[in-house]
């Protein structure tokens, strides 16, 4: 069960950057992403498979405080 949580994170995340995967990771990604909308539980290799996308194409950016833009 946490797996699929983790895996379901993941996939939101990569849906912002979904138009910038390219190529056989995007193959790669279409097929991982079909497993989880059928509800699937990825197997240890898929799951590492998704997570390399997520490190190479997501970027996790610090949100910037709008309050107080001038203040580092």
């Amino acid at each position: 069960m946490i797996q699929y949580k983790e895996q379901e994170k993941i996939f939101e995340d990569l849906k912002l950057v979904e138009r910038t995967i390219k190529g056989k990771d995007f193959e790669g990604y279409k097929m991982l992403k079909k497993r989880h909308l059928d509800d699937e539980d990825l197997d240890r290799i898929s799951l590492a498979q998704l997570k390399e996308l997520h490190s190479k194409y997501y970027l996790n950016r610090k949100k910037m405080n709008y309050k107080n833009p001038f203040e580092k």
